[in-house]
């Protein structure tokens, strides 16, 4: 039976209301040592939601908005006495996640809840200042994963709903989640503000090593027009050198090529490939991991094993995407095979594999509306791979905005 959009979304909403109790187990044991993650909602509801009362509540967030146990933390409010939620604000791919890269849900009323859902993707300033106020909240609420990538465009969603709050003269409240990938370091280039775009609004390294209530103090302290109300509630038991599988939650795909930690791990460097002709593994069980084209074949692995870049191996690699880039065609290319994390430089290793793959592929091609501008933040790097520049010189031609980013990024850590 075919079943229509607003079926689909009561189907999942039903499944996360009637989800496991809070005594079921958790997905992974707590880290060893004694040692357990709370999130900001664990930390936010274990104090009685004591910073919402007597708030009129409205929630940023998607399917990653989950407790423990895997309920959504939005049934989870919605049930208690003690927190007045009114409205739910979905991002890209939507509230409960039915919709792929570049679309969203809409307006709809939640079936599980009945509550309104409003659409914040690719509202900004005052289109999206007045939502909030049509919806009726006086705090928003942000809860959403991110992965730790610059143009992943979750960190743009807080960004532009903060900035849409102070127009709306709405408090802002940032609930914490692990950076999935580590704190330990920001990498990569930093944006040039002529490249800004919804996979970067701000001067912010392409791997930012920070958590997003970091991110959401860093925002007001430095970019935004004047300084929001914000509150976060920040995490206990959170590392900066733990890697997702340190906190003993469960992993929830934050959009649908996102599926484990590991596409995390790699996506701040192999998404690059969104911006050239080869496939970025779209369409893939490994998008990411996966990266190819038509006429690609074992040497690219030989040549991207010679550079010697740290933590990382290549596979010679076959596949035929179902959608997306090459849609039903076999292609060759490679499998990245991250064997030491600590060690590996996903930023490195993306510039890298464009090197090479320029190098032994002659069909290799930029996409022709620059998008790879986009994703790295200025030209630089297009133009120097052009040029014949080894992936050592175009790392080098980065260090110091780097630095510059990383010095003004230490004044916003909440974690040391």
């Amino acid at each position: 039976m075919k079943l229509s959009r607003r079926s689909l979304l009561a189907t999942t909403a039903a499944a996360a209301a009637s989800a496991a109790p809070a005594s079921a187990a958790p997905a992974k044991a707590a880290p060893p040592g004694g040692r357990r993650l709370r999130t900001g909602f664990e930390r936010l509801a274990a104090d009685g939601y004591a910073l919402l009362d007597g708030r009129r509540v409205g929630v940023v967030t998607n399917p990653t908005g989950v407790t423990r146990d895997v309920r959504h933390i939005v049934d989870v409010m919605h049930a208690d006495d003690r927190v007045d939620l009114i409205a739910v604000f979905g991002p890209e791919h939507g509230f409960r996640g039915t919709a792929q890269a570049g679309g969203s849900e809409g307006r709809y009323d939640d079936p599980a809840t009945g509550l309104p859902v409003y659409d914040t993707y690719l509202k900004s300033g005052r289109p999206l200042a007045d939502v909030f106020s049509a919806s009726g909240v006086d705090t928003v609420v942000f809860d959403i994963q991110d992965v730790g990538a610059r143009f992943y465009t979750y960190i743009w969603t807080l960004y532009d709903c903060m900035e849409a709050a102070r127009l709306a003269g709405k408090r802002f409240v940032v609930l914490d989640r692990p950076n999935p990938v580590t704190g330990r370091a920001a990498l990569g280039p930093v944006l040039h503000r002529e490249f800004a775009s919804f996979v970067g609004r701000q001067p912010v390294a392409q791997a930012h090593g920070m958590t997003v209530a970091e991110l959401a103090r860093l925002f007001n302290g430095e970019f935004l027009t004047a300084p929001v109300p914000l509150e976060t509630v920040r995490m206990s038991g959170w590392k900066r050198s733990d890697f997702y599988d340190a906190s003993g939650l469960p992993w929830v795909p934050p959009s649908p090529n996102m599926p484990t930690p590991d596409t995390a791990l790699v996506y701040s460097g192999t998404c690059l490939f969104e911006g050239t002709n080869l496939s970025e593994g779209r369409g893939t069980t490994r998008p990411f991991e996966l990266l190819g084209a038509e006429g690609l074949d074992g040497r690219w692995a030989a040549a991207a094993n010679d550079l010697g870049l740290p933590g990382v191996r290549f596979r010679e690699a076959y596949f035929a995407p179902t959608f997306s880039k090459f849609q039903g065609k076999t292609v060759g290319g490679v499998q990245i095979h991250v064997h030491d994390r600590a060690a590996f430089d996903p930023v490195r290793t993306g510039i890298g594999l464009l090197v090479t793959a320029r190098r032994v592929w002659p069909g290799f091609a930029w996409r022709s509306d620059h998008w790879i501008d986009k994703l790295t933040g200025s030209a630089r790097v297009r133009t120097m791979i052009d040029t014949g520049a080894s992936t050592d010189e175009v790392v080098a031609g980065w260090r110091e905005e780097l630095a510059a980013f990383r010095r003004v990024r230490e004044r916003y850590l909440l974690y040391r």
